[in-house]
């Protein structure tokens, strides 16, 4: 009996240590395959107020930017009253408002248990002034193109390309 116990945990150590690397979250800098790279050093105006922040359940590297419209855990209006404040499943880290400029400094590409998914690492062009300075754009982003080996590209009701430069 002791030693079908001892089989069985070698035998569960042997699938964790093949499931487990499969679960955890790669992360990969893409900006040189071809369909990104003419994103890197792209600039954008802001075209509505966001809030910076932190999903509680979630890490990333970098803190992201949003609105409710596209992530229902932030407030409906932009406060920067609510900065600071903790929500049941996110952190409120600053706000960006409308006019702020923004750059793509790098596209990302994220695996985690079989699904991929590119983002973008922004960077406010006024980036001495900020606390949060590089922020993930992904939940401002276009994402459906991804599925046949396009681009995404930043969803124009957030942000419009900066035509002057």
């Amino acid at each position: 009996m002791f030693r079908w116990i001892i089989v069985l945990l070698v035998v569960l150590g042997i699938v964790a240590l093949f499931t487990l690397p499969q679960r955890a979250p790669h992360s990969s800098y893409v900006n040189g395959l071809p369909p990104y790279t003419h994103l890197p050093g792209r600039e954008y105006i802001l075209q509505r107020d966001c809030y910076i922040f932190k999903f509680k359940d979630a890490a990333s590297d970098w803190p992201l930017i949003g609105a409710h419209a596209t992530v229902p855990a932030l407030p409906e209006a932009v406060d920067p009253k609510l900065v600071g404040t903790d929500l049941p499943s996110v952190r409120l880290l600053g706000v960006a408002r409308v006019g702020a400029h923004l750059k793509i400094v790098s596209v990302r590409r994220d695996q985690r248990a079989g699904d991929v998914k590119i983002t973008f690492e922004l960077l406010f062009t006024d980036e001495a002034e900020r606390p949060y300075p590089r922020v993930d754009g992904s939940w401002i982003m276009n994402h459906p193109p991804e599925a046949s080996g396009e681009a995404p590209s930043i969803l124009p009701d957030y942000a419009a390309p900066r035509l002057d430069r």
